[in-house]
């Protein structure tokens, strides 16, 4: 949207992965849990909005009577790298999904054996591009999106928009999809932004332009080094300027705490957002952090 250069060059990988072996960073640090997650609730729920951190920038949410997913990603590992955190739900343990919603192809947030696991029969709303990869996969209920558009289920009003990022799962695919974040409007009045990935870019403004956000599901990691990293992952400070920018009620992090997708850890990740939040002097009921498998009634 910005026409930024998202896609770093093979050298520019070297070098960080170079960088990368000099540092030194404490992993021990792991995202805490609620001690009992509400399953019974949350498979039976079909009249209270909810949000549920799965982890990474995975939730359930349940608006309109609807479960829905983002970006679904249950992996044990990406690579090499093995996830730091158990998922807050297990995959068994969700309803019956009505709705998944993509927001790019990358790795860490479309897993082909997680979707094929879900329950139900969902509908799969992904970028420009992706339709044929789910349809190849045996996903027959696809609809494929462009930013800005906008589609009507079940009395919710799903709409694709703008991120400033890439794709890329083959040698070959680079670009070959779109990317972006989806906003939900129920007709209960909640409305939900989920971010997906992107750097900082004048479209966060535009969106919270055009629809009244209530709570916004805002990336706050894989941002060092911020060399490699800026255009298309914002830092933490970076989050909170856009959650700004939305005029969006509640900011809820996310993409953090899951997978060693660079070189900041989720305590680092964590300790940037707060500090600016207090610089900013905004009120701490405005920013909620969950706890892996807690749920938010909206």
């Amino acid at each position: 949207m910005d026409k930024i250069q998202t896609v770093k060059g093979f050298k520019d990988l070297m070098e960080w992965r170079k960088e990368r072996r000099g540092k030194t960073k404490d992993l021990s640090y792991q995202v805490p849990r609620v001690e009992e997650t509400e399953e019974k609730f949350l498979q039976s729920n079909r009249s209270i909005a909810t949000i549920t951190w799965i982890g990474h920038s995975t939730f359930l949410i349940q608006l309109n009577g609807m479960n829905i997913l983002t970006d679904p990603v249950w992996a044990n590992r990406l690579g090499t790298d093995i996830r730091l955190t158990s998922p807050g739900l297990a995959i068994h343990a969700l309803p019956p999904i009505d709705l998944v919603l993509i927001s790019h192809s990358h790795y860490d947030h479309l897993h082909y054996s997680s979707i094929k696991k879900l329950k139900g029969n969902p509908s799969f709303f992904v970028p420009i591009g992706l339709g044929n990869w789910f349809k190849k996969k045996g996903f027959s209920k696809v609809v494929e999106c462009n930013w800005w558009e906008e589609h009507q289920l079940n009395g919710l009003n799903i709409a694709f928009v703008p991120a400033q990022h890439w794709t890329k799962r083959t040698l070959t695919d680079t670009n070959r999809s779109h990317w972006g974040g989806w906003i939900l409007e129920s007709s209960d009045k909640n409305t939900i932004y989920f971010a997906g990935d992107s750097g900082y870019f004048r479209g966060f403004r535009e969106i919270g332009n055009r629809f009244a956000i209530d709570y916004c599901l805002m990336p706050i990691g894989a941002y060092e080094p911020e060399w490699f990293m800026a255009d298309q992952h914002v830092n933490p400070e970076e989050a909170v300027k856009a959650f700004l920018d939305t005029g969006a009620g509640i900011m809820i992090p996310m993409h953090y705490g899951a997978y060693r997708l660079a070189d900041d850890t989720p305590k680092e990740a964590l300790n940037r957002l707060m500090a600016e939040w207090k610089k900013q002097e905004l009120s701490m009921e405005n920013l909620k952090i969950m706890k892996l498998g807690e749920t938010q009634r909206l």
